[in-house]
């Protein structure tokens, strides 16, 4: 393996800054020589370094925020004649500081000799869609043309991203607020008043004196807790693909978010379609790429398929009537662009609204998961007081 294609190593560095300062930081190289180059260009010298374990150590990924701004900027300096190196060395200073090793050694490799699609193939942290749209852009001369496409492209996902994880954001947040306070009234406030009603000789239910053993024993035995929870949290940092696997699938099951999920997947394959078709690729072949970009299992299989019977000789306009899962309406517009021969056009316009569908079907979910939460945070929290006020209940209906 070629020292341009092995994988780079994780470093936690110490550098001191051009004035006097120390920083601490995350970043991967192919070593320290390399990451010394790398903190050099920053006006930073490296003084130590401590290389991470494989399983510690993050992926090496572009963030879609920078892969947005990394093709913005070819675009706008490709299209007005700037020579692609150059391009990318103005590049590099518009991306995320972690970032910036990444565009340098692309600029080193074209520089080189070697062509922008290779050059993003070997760095290992562009996907296949990007690669195979730089490559046939290359080949048509319209590489600015594909860097704007996938910027549009890549916009629209992260308002997308943007939506869903506000769906995740909101009801976290609320169950988070909720579990502190229970924990709160379960450990302090029940216990006491639990104790002081049986101080008065009072007879308490038998939930009171449940939910007062399990207060008590939270609070007698916090550390072993803490070190519980400091251990799953540590197995969800370890498992996160894992559970982001099954976060998904739980998802695409779960009523209220289903459309959504499903909305958003067909947003982003139809901006990856949108980006193969600018750049010249067969249908079939941007089909292959376009399938592999989305994970929604009905949806990817009924694509496939459509690919497949696609190369077998089948005809555009009857294979997408059996896509079920693609609204009546999508799959018309499809029918007619096809007849036409307008299907960029047609994927750029459905991935614009499906975007905006998202939006509207996230603003509906989150109206619709508010009583829902309210709910959820009655029952907790409401269970507590309820334990508290019977027996006070109780009390003054003997003495009366």
């Amino acid at each position: 393996m070629s020292r341009a294609q092995a994988k780079p190593n994780a470093f936690l560095f110490l550098a001191a800054t051009s004035h006097g300062g120390r920083r601490f930081g995350l970043r991967q190289a192919q070593g320290e020589r390399a990451l010394a180059e790398s903190l050099r260009r920053e006006r930073l010298v490296l003084m130590r370094t401590w290389v991470l374990p494989s399983w510690a150590a993050p992926d090496l990924k572009l963030r879609l925020k920078d892969f947005e701004a990394l093709n913005g900027q070819l675009s706008q300096l490709l299209s007005r004649g700037v020579p692609l190196v150059e391009a990318l060395e103005v590049t590099a200073t518009v991306v995320h500081p972690s970032c910036r090793p990444i565009v340098v050694r692309m600029k080193e490799l074209v520089a080189a000799g070697t062509s922008y699609g290779d050059a993003c193939a070997q760095v290992g942290v562009f996907d296949t869609v990007s690669i195979a749209v730089y490559r046939a852009a290359e080949r048509t001369g319209d590489l600015a043309g594909a860097c704007k496409q996938l910027a549009i492209s890549a916009k629209r996902q992260l308002a997308v991203s943007g939506k869903a994880a506000t769906l995740l954001i909101y009801p976290a947040i609320v169950m988070t607020i909720s579990i502190g306070v229970t924990v709160m009234m379960l450990t302090v406030i029940v216990p006491k008043v639990g104790n002081a009603l049986v101080s008065g000789g009072i007879e308490l239910p038998w939930f009171t004196k449940m939910l007062m053993a399990l207060g008590t024993f939270l609070r007698e035995q916090w550390l072993m807790i803490l070190l519980v929870l400091l251990g799953v949290v540590a197995g969800m940092v370890f498992l996160r693909k894992q559970l982001g696997a099954v976060l998904m699938r739980a998802m695409r099951r779960t009523p209220l978010v289903k459309g959504v999920v499903l909305t958003q997947e067909s947003a982003r394959f139809f901006s990856v379609m949108a980006a193969m078709t600018r750049a010249g690729i067969p249908l079939a072949d941007s089909l292959g790429v376009g399938v592999n970009a989305i994970g929604h299992p009905r949806l990817k299989s009924e694509l496939a398929t459509l690919r497949t019977k696609l190369i077998e000789g089948g005809l555009l306009r009857v294979l997408i009537e059996r896509v079920e899962s693609l609204p009546l309406a999508t799959r018309r517009l499809l029918i007619a662009a096809e007849r036409s021969g307008d299907l960029e056009q047609a994927f750029d316009g459905l991935a614009a609204d499906l975007a905006d569908e998202v939006d509207k079907q996230s603003s509906r979910t989150l109206a619709m998961l508010e009583p829902l939460l309210i709910v959820l945070m009655f029952a907790l929290i409401g269970s507590l007081l309820l334990a508290i006020m019977i027996p006070l209940m109780n009390a003054t209906s003997a003495n009366l």
